[in-house]
C-alpha cells in the first residue's frame, strides 16, 4: 500500500518478512499512508542502520522522522499516534487492552518460537516437537477466539484487532507451509473457529491489499532451503 498522500510516513521493509506484513496490515486496516521501502538485508542501507542500530532489523516504521522499532511496538504505536484514523486496533477500556495483549504475546512466544523449531531445528526429534508445540498452540488460540470474540468474526469483535493483525502476519506464511506440506494448520475439522477467522480475515479489503503470493513465498521458502542444504555439505 502506497501513499493515500502522506509524506510523513516511511515503512522500511522486506516482502517475506511477517513482521513487516504485520505492520503493513495495520497501516491499511487503519487506512494510514505510507512509503513502503524495499530493505535488501544483505546490504542493509543506511537509512536503516541509523534507524535501528541496535537490531539493524526490519521493520522499522519513520513518522515525522522518529524512527519506530519492533513489530509489536509499531502496532501499538500506530494505534496512539493515528488515534483519529480509522479503527482502533487495540480496545477502549484498560482490561480489555491487556486480555489483547496478552494473547498478541502468545503468538510471539509460543506460536512462533514454535513454528521456528518446527521447520528449523536440527535435529528431527527437535522439529517433532516443535510441530507438538504448534499443535498445543493453536487449539490454545482456538479457544481465546472463542473467548474473546463472543461469537463475532474477529478477536477484536466486529472489526479486525490488535491480536487479529499480530496472528494475521503470519497468515501467507501458515497457507505457505501448508502448501509445502500438505496439511492444513487452522483445520475446520479441529479448529472450526480459527478456519472461519482466517478466510474473514484474508477476505478483507485492507488485507487482501498487503499480503504477499502465497506462490511466491513458496518459491522463496524452497530456495532459503535449497541454500540451507548446499551450505551444510560443503
Amino acid at each position: 500500500m502506497a501513499g493515500g498522500g502522506s509524506d510523513e510516513v516511511k515503512l522500511l521493509g522486506m516482502w517475506a518478512s511477517p513482521f513487516v506484513l504485520r505492520v503493513q496490515l495495520a497501516l491499511s486496516l487503519k487506512g494510514v499512508g505510507y512509503e513502503y521501502v524495499e530493505e535488501d538485508l544483505k546490504s542493509k542501507s543506511e537509512l536503516l542502520l541509523k534507524s535501528n542500530p541496535v537490531l539493524q532489523k526490519v521493520p522499522v516504521l519513520i513518522h515525522d522522522g522518529k524512527p519506530v522499532c519492533e513489530s509489536s511496538v509499531i502496532l501499538q504505536y500506530i494505534d496512539e499516534a493515528f488515534a483519529g484514523v480509522g479503527p482502533s486496533l487495540l480496545p477502549e477500556e484498560p482490561h480489555g487492552r491487556a486480555v489483547a495483549r496478552f494473547w498478541a504475546a502468545f503468538v510471539i512466544v509460543q506460536l512462533v518460537k514454535a513454528s521456528s523449531q518446527a521447520s528449523m531445528a536440527k535435529t528431527e526429534e527437535e522439529k517433532a516437537e516443535g510441530k507438538k508445540q504448534v499443535t498445543a498452540a493453536v487449539e490454545t488460540l482456538e479457544g481465546a477466539l472463542r473467548d474473546c470474540s463472543n461469537g463475532k468474526p474477529f478477536f477484536g469483535g466486529d472489526t479486525a484487532g490488535y491480536v487479529d493483525v499480530m496472528l494475521g502476519g503470519l497468515l501467507a506464511w501458515v497457507h505457505a507451509g501448508d502448501k509445502m506440506k500438505g496439511v492444513k494448520t487452522f483445520d475446520p475439522a479441529t479448529t472450526p473457529l480459527l478456519a472461519a477467522w482466517a478466510d474473514n480475515f484474508g477476505s478483507l479489503d485492507a488485507v487482501e491489499a498487503v499480503m504477499p503470493d502465497v506462490g511466491k513465498l513458496v518459491e522463496f521458502a524452497m530456495a532459503m532451503h535449497a541454500r540451507a542444504a548446499a551450505a551444510a555439505t560443503n
